[in-house]
């Protein structure tokens, strides 16, 4: 600015003299333009000392801000109940705190602040789980429970993520002092958007909230409090770089709270896994992080499915190029949105749960009583059928496109179930599984997505008193890109002409109706039920020749596939072996083929035969990551451990972050007497999985002989409390004897038959 007023003066003196003025004239001119000089170096310097008043008052604000919070811990913490450890603000969570202190519910902005200009997340957000994390009255039910029984500390579990502000803040302890108003808005804006850093992967909470900030002045300090719209729009971005975290992107800061467990001092027993969706995420295809899966496809985040981006019809600073990315984080919630009467929100739930592809629904063979033919894949070949015929329908569900299991989370809630019908030529029904009774129950034969926590007793755990579980007596989930075989068995009536329809589904309800009937009492409304995939099939009685490919089904050579993973996670190696080799009949080609039967013998022991599928994998793909790593097992058992290692490290070089990889070279490592090598496996692994129990035990050996006993003992106590009690299976077995009409959902696989025809007898279990 001096250098521009320079330039000016010079142009005023020399027009000046070429006008002929007199000296005193040009005296006045210079004495004049030294003043505008001056007041322009005046002026060039204000924002500099703008600058400093700015930063001043960053200070006096921080310094304010300090001092309020450190009055309202003191007075919080004279009556706070710290029953788990002077300090531990929020155990039995793991929510932690920058300054490690409480941190007053008034620092943090409300959602109307931040949606007077930011109207379209606002309003997708008052709408969403976010929004209504804490009142619900299906998430009050359970936590009202665990208050009156053990007390409001032990509340900190499940509010670490459900009320940040009420842990953080001091409220969940007896005759708290703290307001409580914030409950209505939830998770907000300033609860996710003041988080600075993230712990570990260990779920319940695993982050680090910071004093809440809308703007950080030019130095990039946070400016704690609430300052003037117009401050925000004059420094836009200071504004995102308070608010915003290149974290909040990735599924790591998902997993903070998508990720539990039910440690020791909420249920007074050991630490147990209680959902984990993070880490199935992590093996899924998505995640581009594990080379074992089946199918391989391109990187997407649990933002990628949950936050897709969309036209936004209100004003919105936050979208980019007319689109937004959506804060509704559609997913499988049905009964809040119905509850509260969001219409909006609740079609968009069931058109996300619809239009997904997340399933493939496959009635893929049938085959008759007392004929072991397979008659497989339907619809690719021919066969008869007549009146009277007792039939095997062999129904395969397909995780295709979930990031995640069917049903994820806390699936003792949800209900997804399979429902299978039979109906002769006029409409008459022969058969059906997956019916609702009046009462609104499900059919208790019908096969479930689902899981059954049991306490002690061997009761099943119905109203969610996590704290309570010691055992699972079943777990029906289909992890993410497998597969599950269901077979149903009826006998077409002797009377029946023309043909039968047999149609199977998958359908999903939120929530499990005897939940609700705990929440409500059983006169309720009924609650949604979605349809999420289905596959209907006409069969001739008589003949019934093959036909072209059906758009519905899947290529028979991944159709083949798919019914060998089923068999495969249903331990039935021999059917497997039989299905993938169908899969190499129709695709010579692909490795992937081989490498699934040299997985079959290798979970069936068989470890030499499973050499030859894997080699001849490795022969169409060199350096596939997947044969590579099963190979290294058989390695292993031949006594080749050189092979072994250099097998796993060439997997590592392509995944980094594959657990198993990590894992099995620690194992390869320490077992050819290489402690520093398998430490920094083992480590490196608990990156990944800090609750791998084999890190746990390794390390806790490796860290006793390197002399680093705090941490030997350390990782000894994690072993131990995170081990599988072999006790717990008793209180499992406890309740499938008292439950004979579901016990069978425990055996890995079974048949559901006609119970109206008990002449219908299948080989295995039956129900």
């Amino acid at each position: 600015m001096t250098l521009m007023f320079s330039k000016w003066a010079k142009m005023q003196v020399t027009r000046v003299v070429s006008n002929r003025r007199s000296l005193a004239t040009v005296r006045v001119a210079y004495v004049s333009l030294v003043g505008v000089l001056f007041l322009g170096s005046v002026f060039a310097f204000i924002p500099r000392i703008q600058a400093h008043s700015d930063l001043s008052q960053t200070q006096q604000k921080v310094t304010d801000e300090a001092k309020v919070r450190k009055e309202y811990a003191d007075r919080v913490s004279k009556t706070y109940n710290f029953a788990f450890g002077k300090g531990n603000i929020s155990t039995p969570g793991n929510a932690a705190v920058q300054g490690d202190n409480f941190l007053e519910p008034d620092a943090f902005p409300t959602a109307d602040y931040c949606g007077h200009c930011h109207k379209e997340a606002y309003h997708q957000w008052r709408q969403s789980l976010h929004s209504n994390s804490f009142r619900t009255p299906f998430y009050r039910t359970s936590v009202n429970i665990l208050i009156r029984t053990k007390g409001i500390e032990f509340s900190r579990h499940c509010d670490s993520c459900h009320n940040p502000i009420a842990v953080l803040g001091g409220g969940l302890t007896q005759n708290s002092i703290v307001d409580r108003k914030f409950d209505q808005d939830g998770l907000t804006c300033t609860t996710c958007h003041s988080v600075q850093k993230l712990q570990s992967t260990l779920g319940n909470g695993g982050y680090v909230m910071g004093v809440p900030a809308v703007l950080v002045d030019e130095k990039g300090d946070r400016i704690p409090g609430l300052v003037p719209d117009s401050e925000i729009l004059a420094h836009l971005d200071r504004h995102s770089k308070a608010v915003m975290q290149t974290f909040y992107r990735t599924p790591e800061f998902c997993s903070a709270c998508h990720k539990a467990n039910l440690p020791n001092p909420l249920n007074d027993y050991k630490f147990i896994r209680a959902f984990t969706a993070y880490d199935e995420w992590q093996n899924s295809k998505f995640s581009q992080r594990n080379p074992l899966t089946f199918y391989q496809a391109d990187f997407t985040t649990c933002q990628g499915c949950h936050m897709k981006r969309a036209s936004n019809a209100l004003p919105e600073p936050g979208a980019k190029n007319g689109t937004f990315a959506s804060h509704r984080w559609t997913a499988g919630n049905t009964a809040v949105p119905f509850y509260y009467g969001f219409s909006e929100q609740l079609e968009k739930t069931v058109e996300f749960l619809k239009t997904g592809n997340y399933l493939n629904v496959d009635l893929f063979a049938i085959r008759k009583a007392n004929d072991d033919k397979l008659i497989a894949p339907l619809g690719s070949t021919p066969f008869t059928l007549a009146p009277g015929d007792a039939v095997q329908v062999m129904t395969v569900i397909q995780n295709k496109n979930i990031g995640h299991s069917l049903i994820p989370e806390v699936r003792d809630l949800y209900e997804a179930w399979v429902e299978f019908v039979v109906t002769d030529s006029n409409g008459k029904e022969i058969y059906h599984s997956g019916f609702i009774k009046p009462d609104g129950m499900l059919d208790e034969r019908a096969h479930s997505f689902t899981n059954r926590p049991v306490n002690t007793d061997g009761v099943f755990v119905d109203n969610h008193k996590v704290w309570t579980i010691h055992s699972v007596a079943y777990d029906n989930t289909v992890q993410a890109g497998r597969s599950s075989l269901i077979r149903y068995e009826f006998r077409i009536p002797p009377e029946a002409k023309g043909a039968v329809t047999i149609t199977a589904r998958v359908n999903y309800r939120h929530l499990r109706q005897s939940y609700l009937n705990n929440v409500f009492g059983k006169d309720h409304v009924a609650y949604p039920i979605v349809e999420l995939a289905s596959r209907t099939r006409t069969l001739n009685l008589g003949e019934n020749p093959a036909g072209s490919p059906d758009s519905h089904d899947n290529a028979d050579w991944m159709r083949w596939n798919n019914l060998g993973i089923a068999y495969l996670d249903q331990l039935q190696y021999s059917d497997a072996i039989q299905a993938f080799s169908q899969v190499i009949k129709l695709r010579p080609d692909y490795a992937d083929g081989y490498s699934n039967i040299g997985l079959t013998n290798i979970e069936w022991e068989k470890y030499a035969s499973a050499r030859a599928g894997l080699e001849k994998a490795l022969e169409l793909s060199p350096n596939n990551a997947r044969a590579l790593y099963y190979l290294a097992l058989v390695e292993r058992r031949a006594g080749h451990s050189d092979a072994e290692v250099e097998d796993l490290k060439k997997v590592l070089a392509q995944y980094p972050q594959s657990r198993d990889a990590r894992r099995e070279l620690g194992i390869s490592y320490y077992q050819q007497r290489r402690p520093e090598e398998a430490m920094e496996q083992f480590e490196e692994l608990q990156a990944i999985d800090p609750d791998d129990l084999t890190a746990h035990y390794n390390l806790a050996l490796l860290y006793r002989r390197a002399g680093m006993k705090d941490k030997a003992k350390d990782q000894s106590a994690k072993f131990v409390t995170k081990k599988v009690d072999p006790g717990a299976p008793t209180y499992s077995l406890d309740f499938l004897r008292k439950h004979p009409e579901i016990s069978i959902e425990s055996v890995p696989w079974h048949v559901h038959k006609d119970v109206t025809h008990p002449e219908v007898v299948s080989a295995g279990g039956e129900h």
